[in-house]
């Protein structure tokens, strides 16, 4: 099933209207869309490096947009919708330990946590959910996203062609890279869920469900 989605979203980069997929689904993922616009915005980058910036920005600007969704769900329909949403996605286990650090530390989680490949929409509906402050949750979320998709759009702005020629060699090896990257994302999402080194503070989290 997500095989099947991936495929069909990545179909989207040579659409006549793939800037309005990548800002569709860079909105969907922030809040309920199980697979990241990475995939497509390398994609739409390696086909056109000198409008990359572009692309980063397009995702900027929706990935945070989608971020206001997923805190409003958190907000205004935990019980109805988030915590169905967060068991379909697989997130249920991680959230009480989500609230408990989101309600410590706040922006810091969300400038690290949003800039790492783990769910970003765990982190947009438990700070809804929390009653974050919304400044700090919209400012925080922009510097985390922007950092995320900015960086590859500028990149390829920069570089263009020469980039491209660059990937396309070393395909697999980048690849690879990447793979680890999403690895170390997931042990830093394991840490969040109670591994070890967490916060004292923290350490009853199925405590810190509680508004």
């Amino acid at each position: 099933m997500l095989t099947r989605l991936y495929q069909w979203m990545l179909a989207k980069a040579a659409h006549r209207h793939a800037e309005r997929w990548l800002f569709a689904f860079s909105f969907m993922e922030s809040s309920f869309f199980p697979i990241p616009p990475h995939p497509l915005l390398g994609l739409m980058c390696l086909a056109r490096p000198e409008r990359a910036l572009r692309f980063g920005v397009i995702c900027t600007l929706a990935s945070v947009l989608g971020g206001l969704l997923g805190y409003a769900i958190g907000y205004f329909l935990y019980e109805t919708v988030g915590q169905q949403l967060l068991a379909a996605l697989g997130l249920a286990a991680k959230f009480p330990v989500a609230a408990c650090y989101l309600r410590e530390f706040g922006a810091e989680i969300i400038l690290i946590k949003g800039a790492t490949p783990i769910p970003f929409k765990l982190i947009t509906i438990t700070a809804g959910f929390i009653g974050l402050p919304l400044f700090t949750f919209i400012w925080a979320s922009i510097l985390s996203r922007a950092f995320q998709f900015m960086a590859v759009g500028f990149l390829f702005w920069k570089f263009g062609r020469p980039i491209k020629a660059f990937i396309e060699k070393y395909l697999a090896l980048l690849s690879g890279l990447f793979l680890v990257l999403i690895v170390g994302g997931f042990i830093a999402a394991s840490m969040l869920t109670g591994g070890p080194g967490k916060s004292d503070s923290c350490s009853a989290a199925t405590m810190a469900t509680v508004r």
